[in-house]
């Protein structure tokens, strides 16, 4: 059976971690966070206190997973990873990396006769723990040797060959893109229902889409949760941050000089939710001033 060591046990890696070693795997990890060792250790996984020494006694059978954040971390890891590794050995980058970086990563490991694998992890922390979906680039012959990984990693059906290096992230790029424009439209639809003129149970409402209609997700299920634990939402800052995927889906559209309105949207409305300082409304407002005369909201 294969050997795992996962470097990065966050919220992902450890939970990843977690649903391996209930499949019977051998799992080691190595994490900065030094205060998660004992958790780790008492639900089986071995800890392991620097990069060195969790490469040092790698077996041959041993497969490297990154669970990071993604950019210079994860780049500056593979680059680390590949020079300790042995040629044929296998690394995945399981994170969130742009697809461009991948296939770079991809072809620093090629040099070093590392097998490299970019895989898109869908499913959040539960999906991490239960069962996640996941999109995968990498060699199609040395796949079929970790297949079996993704057999109890991911859901029935939840697992997916891509192609080449460079593949499963850009596969997951489009997938959170989409999430992106799924989300917003939730968003906006519930902000009409809630200033709407009819008092509805919005839980309920979210519960009702959920069972049966057209738009029933987990995303709608999740909307269900939050509106029954606060139905107005008072103690949330509507403050929607960005993590990188959205503006790259958008990036790929001018590439490509294609059309995709609504995730740039939505991607848009990230980027004003974050803006304290309104400086181009104040300038739009105080512009409809000079011309026409319209009042100017004052502090």
């Amino acid at each position: 059976m294969l050997d795992i060591r996962i470097i990065g046990l966050g919220k992902m890696g450890i939970n990843l971690a977690y649903n391996l070693l209930d499949h019977g795997y051998e799992v080691s990890g190595f994490d900065q966070n030094s205060e998660i060792k004992s958790e780790f250790e008492k639900n089986g996984g071995r800890f392991y206190s620097s990069f060195e020494a969790l490469m040092e006694d790698k077996k041959p059978s041993s497969v490297i997973w990154l669970m990071l954040p993604a950019g210079e971390i994860t780049n500056n890891q593979v680059s680390s990873c590949v020079q300790a590794m042995n040629q044929g050995d296998i690394l995945v980058d399981g994170g969130n990396s742009k697809f461009t970086d991948s296939q770079k990563n991809g072809e620093k490991a090629k040099e070093q006769g590392v097998y490299f694998f970019d895989v898109g992890t869908s499913g959040g922390t539960s999906g991490a723990r239960e069962g996640a979906c996941m999109m995968i680039g990498g060699d199609a012959e040395k796949f079929e040797y970790i297949r079996p990984l993704f057999e109890v990693l991911c859901v029935k059906d939840g697992y997916f060959y891509c192609g080449p290096v460079g593949s499963g992230h850009y596969l997951k790029m489009i997938h959170n893109g989409i999430e992106y424009g799924m989300m917003q439209a939730i968003g906006e639809g519930f902000n009409l229902i809630h200033h709407g003129e009819y008092d509805y149970d919005l839980a309920g409402v979210a519960k009702v889409f959920n069972n049966g209609s057209v738009i029933r997700s987990w995303l709608m299920g999740l909307t269900e949760n939050l509106l029954q634990e606060d139905p107005d939402l008072k103690d949330i800052e509507g403050v929607i941050p960005s993590s990188g995927e959205g503006k790259w889906t958008a990036e790929e559209m001018l590439r490509q000089e294609l059309s995709a309105p609504v995730i740039t949207q939505a991607l848009l409305a990230r980027y004003a939710s974050v803006d304290e300082e309104k400086y181009g409304e104040k300038i739009v407002a105080s512009l409809r001033n000079q011309f026409g005369g319209h009042k100017v909201s004052k502090k």
